[in-house]
């Protein structure tokens, strides 16, 4: 059974030869970008500053919905992380996890309107 097995995976290799090889990603940009306002900014919009202030699970909603997912996903435990995370990363903003998580726990709103700030100017 085994050697049958063999000739099998040899016919088949060798009936779909490799004709070409992967080219390197076109288009890409690896170019860097800041955040356009920093965490404590929340007053330069009154209005994500005031949601993000007294109702911040809806401003979460918000947040998660114009980021293009769930608006529900902001009830799971560690998303916001995730959705900031994944920010960083779509407009490639230098930072990392650990620095996300920092502002997430400690300035916890304020990190709220910055991301919400972002998503507005940016879409």
């Amino acid at each position: 059974m085994r050697s049958f097995l063999r000739v099998l995976l040899f016919q088949i290799t060798m009936s779909y030869p490799v004709s070409a090889q992967p080219q390197a990603m076109q288009g890409y940009s690896t170019s860097t970008s800041q955040w356009n306002s920093d965490v404590m900014d929340c007053c330069e919009d009154m209005g994500i500053c005031l949601c993000g202030a007294f109702v911040p699970c809806i401003l979460a909603c918000r947040v998660a919905s114009d980021f293009g997912e769930c608006c529900c996903l902001p009830f799971l435990p560690g998303t916001l992380l995730a959705m900031r995370t994944g920010m960083r990363e779509r407009y490639h903003i230098p930072g990392s996890i650990c620095n996300d998580c920092v502002c997430l726990t400690f300035c916890g709103q304020c990190t709220l309107c910055q991301m919400a700030r972002e998503l507005k100017q940016r879409t």
